[in-house]
């Protein structure tokens, strides 16, 4: 069971009104919700604020994550967007009704809550000012508190502003874009390592700097899209080469199309078939030609392929039957 609270306050009685929260939860929703296959993944509660009548009150909230976090569920995922605030090394989400800041709901009461939860994997996505102190107590310096499968991933550290472009989070638009696959691996699943990879290369070190912390064995899969190539065709490395540092030979028969004169050597169909995957490991950075610039005049010349670095990974991982 997957669990997630989708917070997104656009309306404050009496601090600045925000406009894109509330747009940025229901894309957060809507990209957890399924996988890229149309599965049901995570089941989400998403509650706004636009106005009086759907405000958040600081109560509200604190009852929903105790909720969120009250069972042990394989994921509880909290995403909140709005106002943050910190004051002496002590960091709060505001709610609608909050007037000075330290009167909206502590990080640490948060992490508190998260930290006492039975569920496998606890994670918290902030997009909120300052919201990097999370996790961090003022006694312990710089120095994080977290149970085991917690992970904290934040929109800025604690000294930044989240920013907004266009009417959305620049975090959460990234968030989603790395939930829509650009923080796939090539098995299809997005994990938070993956996403704050994707974030991180995202931002100059002159914008707002993501935060990422977490105590974790192994990092679960939050999302699956479509793979870059089938698993039947991954598997295929051990067969093309018999250790990770083999190298597979080629010749002409291996292209389909081979120009004329071919070198007496026609098109074999099983060799043809071989290739088309070994081009399709070539373009993910799995293979590579010897001596040649691409696997086309690799086969014509009769030049061998081998595995790149990330190949030698990913044949492993076959061969040791991770994959």
């Amino acid at each position: 069971m997957k669990k997630a609270l989708v917070i997104g306050i656009n309306h404050y009685a009496i601090l600045k009104v925000l406009h894109g929260c509330v747009s940025d939860a229901y894309k957060v929703n809507q990209v957890l919700e399924r996988h890229m296959n149309g599965e049901l993944n995570f089941d989400v509660k998403l509650t706004t604020a636009v106005d009086a009548n759907s405000a958040i009150t600081r109560r509200q909230l604190k009852e929903d994550i105790k909720n969120l976090f009250k069972d042990d569920s394989q994921i509880a995922l909290f995403y909140f967007a709005g106002h943050g605030y910190i004051e002496d090394s002590a960091g709060y989400l505001l709610t609608s009704e909050c007037e000075e800041g330290d009167d909206g709901l502590p990080l640490q009461e948060i992490l508190d809550i998260a930290n006492a939860s039975s569920a496998k994997n606890k994670i918290i996505v902030l997009d909120s000012c300052n919201s990097g102190i999370a996790g961090t107590q003022k006694s312990l310096g710089d120095k994080a508190i977290l149970t085991e499968g917690m992970t904290i991933l934040t929109a800025s550290t604690k000294d930044q502003y989240a920013e907004e472009v266009n009417g959305s989070g620049v975090f959460t638009s990234l968030f989603v874009d790395a939930l829509n696959g650009g923080a796939a691996n090539l098995l299809g699943d997005i994990t938070p390592g993956s996403i704050y990879a994707h974030i991180d290369q995202s931002l100059s070190l002159w914008e707002q700097r993501p935060v990422f912390k977490t105590n974790v064995k192994a990092f679960t899969s939050l999302r699956k899209v479509a793979p870059p190539i089938q698993i039947s065709e991954l598997r295929q490395l051990t067969d093309f080469f018999e250790t990770a540092n083999s190298e597979f030979a080629l010749d002409p028969s291996f292209e389909p199309q081979p120009p004329a004169p071919n070198h007496g050597i026609e098109p074999n169909p099983d060799n043809t078939k071989k290739f088309a995957v070994l081009q399709k490991l070539n373009r993910l950075n799995l293979v590579k030609p010897v001596d040649e610039e691409h696997m086309y005049f690799a086969a014509m010349n009769s030049k061998p392929c081998r595995l790149t670095v990330l190949g030698e990974h990913y044949w492993n991982l076959v061969t040791n039957k991770r994959i």
